[in-house]
């Protein structure tokens, strides 16, 4: 059954968006961290996802949107975390963060944008656990669902059929039936965070 990782980066009260999906059945809490660097946005410093992490009694799914990850994995209290996910466009050692990450008994995934080739995977899939491929330009939530993603992670899969999958960006009720048989994690926002009810909205997702 397709997983949901639950996005809180559109929520105008993080704290009671955890508390709200301390009652559902999401899977992960999906945290989005930015730089103002590789993306234009700054989101999610690691004070904050500390302060989270002491609150939310779901894992949490960390997707690094930064020019230099090796911070950001060294201090973050991975007590809480399932995975941690670097973007393979960055100017670093991605062999070695990715054994970094590892080392810590963390799973760790590779994400792509929209515009990135599938070919730049072929060094590092059979090292990592999953691939996160954005469905939107990276940065900030709302935004609307790419329809070629399809093709690109129908493309990944018959890279490796076994490789965790996870999509994130612009799903909705309407646009998982895209992407629910093909792929493994669902990334969901503020279809969630702006409901009136989170469980419901997750219902709608997963049935």
């Amino acid at each position: 059954m397709l997983k949901i990782s639950t996005s809180i980066l559109s929520s105008k009260n993080r704290i009671k968006s955890i508390e709200l999906l301390n009652e559902t059945n999401t899977d992960y809490v999906h945290i989005d961290v930015m730089d103002n660097k590789f993306v234009h946005n700054y989101q999610f410093p690691i004070n904050e996802i500390i302060k989270l992490a002491k609150i939310s009694n779901k894992l949490f799914d960390i997707h690094l949107m930064v020019e230099d990850p090796e911070k950001y994995i060294k201090n973050l209290n991975l007590n809480k975390v399932d995975s941690i996910t670097i973007h393979i466009e960055i100017n670093k050692d991605i062999d070695y963060l990715i054994e970094l990450i590892k080392s810590y008994g963390i799973e760790v995934g590779i994400a792509i944008n929209p515009n990135t080739s599938i070919t730049k995977l072929n060094r590092y899939i059979e090292k990592v656990d999953k691939i996160l491929v954005m469905s939107v330009e990276p940065g900030y939530g709302g935004q609307k669902f790419i329809d070629k993603t399809v093709d690109k992670i129908i493309s990944i899969r018959n890279k490796k059929a076994d490789i965790l999958i996870e999509v994130d960006g612009g799903i909705n009720d309407e646009v998982i039936d895209k992407i629910k048989y093909i792929s493994d994690i669902a990334v969901v926002g503020s279809y969630i965070t702006n409901s009136t009810t989170y469980q419901e909205a997750i219902n709608n997702l997963k049935n």
